[in-house]
């Protein structure tokens, strides 16, 4: 009997280990299951030169809307508040974060550089969003070709202007590769209409009140100006406005580049002549995309460009219904 019982005892101890592995088996596979959803996430650090730029926030729309289906996809969007010295503050973040990829878009091109070479270094893969750095050859570039922009600009100008007259140029901050290339190619341009004279040139740092102010001063010397030829929407909306008040709309041509909202809908009421969309929302789902092959390993381009486009009354209701 005693036998007997020695027997089930023993049993029945080795039917508990036995259940007893099953279940450490089972939390096991319950815990790397888990730990293979966490590997799966991909972390994306993306660096803007400034929220308040309502381009800046357009292209950040077109990131989100690209990715709002993607569980797997989480954003980390910080904002450099204007200041260029900042995406290196956010390089450092993305490298302490373990990012998969990041994407910058740098508020001047000598500021972003650092940042680039930073996360390069560390073996993340970088792009950089409609701003090129200094060396841009370093990683690929995903924006318009800023220097068509300028040239489309200004030789509208010059065809309004028969080729003759007096204009100001309204500049972005200075070092900016927007600034630079825009300026390229609105000179390019110049160099075929030696009758047009460019009587004052100046940054507005892409800001409306700054353009405004520009124009007021500019106006208030009494020379003869024939159009206003702003780097962005939002200095030559300023331009405008001080052209209103001293009672000159409709009597020096205006133009500017990203056909913001604001912009557009004064284009379609016949107030600013002109804009030249940047397509900043398609930057933003493009540069996504371009930085998910990079996760994925695969070949990149060295430039992805969006074809600037001009608009004017003649064809803004294809672009804006508002």
């Amino acid at each position: 009997m005693k036998k007997f019982l020695c027997a089930l005892l023993s049993l029945a101890m080795l039917l508990s280990l036995v259940a007893c592995g099953n279940t450490s088996q089972d939390q096991s596979s319950e815990s790397n299951t888990e730990d293979s959803s966490e590997e799966n996430t991909i972390l994306i650090g993306i660096s803007i030169p400034n929220k308040a730029n309502e381009a800046n926030m357009n292209m950040i729309q077109g990131i989100e809307d690209y990715v709002k289906d993607m569980s797997n996809v989480e954003l980390l969007i910080l904002d450099a508040e204007g200041k260029g010295e900042n995406h290196m503050k956010h390089a450092e973040t993305f490298i302490s974060r373990e990012v998969d990829v990041a994407l910058i878009g740098p508020y001047d091109a000598s500021a972003g550089q650092p940042a680039v070479e930073a996360l390069l270094e560390a073996g993340i893969p970088t792009i950089t969003l409609k701003a090129e750095i200094s060396d841009n050859s370093i990683c690929p570039y995903v924006g318009q070709d800023d220097a068509v922009a300028g040239e489309i600009e200004m030789q509208w100008v010059a065809d309004q202007l028969d080729g003759k007259g007096n204009i100001v140029i309204i500049e972005g901050p200075i070092g900016n590769s927007a600034q630079i290339l825009r300026n390229e190619g609105i000179y390019k341009v110049l160099e075929n209409y030696p009758d047009i004279n460019v009587l004052y040139t100046q940054t507005g740092n892409w800001n409306r009140e700054e353009g405004m102010s520009l124009m007021e001063n500019w106006l208030q010397t009494g020379a003869q100006i024939d159009a206003v030829v702003a780097h962005n929407d939002d200095m030559a909306l300023g331009a405008y406005d001080a052209l209103v008040d001293a009672g000159l709309d409709g009597e020096i041509l205006c133009i500017g580049i990203d056909a913001i909202a604001a912009a557009m809908q004064s284009v379609a009421a016949g107030e600013l002549d002109a804009t030249v969309l940047q397509d900043s929302y398609g930057i933003g789902a493009k540069g996504i995309e371009v930085a998910l092959k990079a996760v994925a390993g695969e070949t990149l381009e060295s430039t992805y460009y969006i074809d600037p486009v001009l608009l004017t009354i003649d064809n803004i209701g294809d672009y804006y219904t508002g």
